[in-house]
């Protein structure tokens, strides 16, 4: 249980935040930012809700190309994605030869239905131990409950960095659309960032959950924390999903990435820029470059 004046102070924090990036929303967009040089000593994870299909008009076929260039862009040493189905992890892998990956389809826990899967450097992480749950009743077989739209996961790994050995965890996912289901999931990602707390934990997805939702301040009941909010070099930029046509601007930002007191943000980004003269999906991908406290 988190101290009560431990997560007020951090529901207080992040309104007085939101109301200036809120205010931000309303004025005019700012120049797109670039993707600027990494530290040396920090991860960069980049969390990327591809889009599964067609997005009004722009199938994914023809985005395939400005996905990987925007992935190329950012050079992530790590990569959630979410909505990547059997076609998208076909085409990821051929694309990204530096890549391996860990995760398994949603809907039979083999290689149907979409993947929360997770990208790394393989010549920096090893995996030590990884697996998929689902957000359910019964996480550990494919399933949903709660009435929810989809069937929906969480893909994790424990990492080994190889140059030091050091070990953190990484989880991607993607929670349904209705309110329900995304209430009963939170707690099955707290459980298991507050069970590998002694090392770094990144959680990374699209939570369907703005930063003005009852359901965000949940997500930070536990030990995790919005890397947005902590990184010193940061964006005041609300929204984190785009659409077409190019350049319209949503509401609230959904694609999160959250970490425990063991990871320390540096710089955040959003990265609203045009691939190949389109945005690759309707969500922008985010990314944050993070220094590991390895005990």
């Amino acid at each position: 249980m988190v101290p009560l004046k431990t997560l007020s102070g951090k529901i207080a924090r992040y309104f007085n935040v939101l109301l200036l990036v809120m205010a931000a929303a309303f004025a005019s967009p700012a120049a797109e930012p670039g993707v600027g040089p990494k530290d040396g000593g920090a991860v960069r994870v980049m969390s990327f809700n591809v889009r599964c299909t067609s997005v009004r008009g722009h199938p994914r076929g023809e985005r395939v190309d400005s996905v990987v260039r925007a992935i190329e862009a950012v050079k992530p040493d790590l990569l959630g994605v979410q909505e990547a189905t059997p076609e998208w992890m076909a085409d990821l892998a051929a694309r990204l030869p530096d890549y391996a990956w860990v995760g398994v389809g949603r809907d039979d826990g083999a290689g149907k239905g979409e993947y929360s899967a997770i990208f790394y450097l393989r010549g920096r992480f090893e995996p030590a131990d990884s697996g998929t749950f689902w957000l359910s009743d019964t996480p550990g077989t494919p399933s949903r409950s709660w009435n929810s739209f989809f069937r929906r996961i969480c893909t994790w790994a424990v990492f080994r960095d190889r140059a030091t050995g050091g070990m953190f965890l990484h989880m991607n996912t993607h929670f349904d659309n209705a309110y329900t289901p995304r209430k009963n999931s939170v707690p099955l990602i707290l459980d298991m960032a507050a069970r590998h707390d002694g090392m770094p934990v990144v959680c990374t997805g699209d939570f369907n959950t703005p930063e003005v939702s009852p359901l965000y301040a949940a997500l930070l009941g536990g030990t995790l924390d919005n890397a947005k909010f902590l990184a010193a070099d940061t964006m005041s930029v609300i929204t984190t999903t785009g659409g077409f046509p190019l350049r319209r601007l949503g509401c609230f930002a959904i694609d999160h990435i959250l970490v425990n007191d063991k990871a320390e943000p540096l710089v955040y980004r959003v990265v609203t820029g045009t691939f190949d003269g389109m945005l690759p999906s309707d969500h922008y991908p985010v990314y944050c470059d993070i220094i590991l406290r390895f005990i």
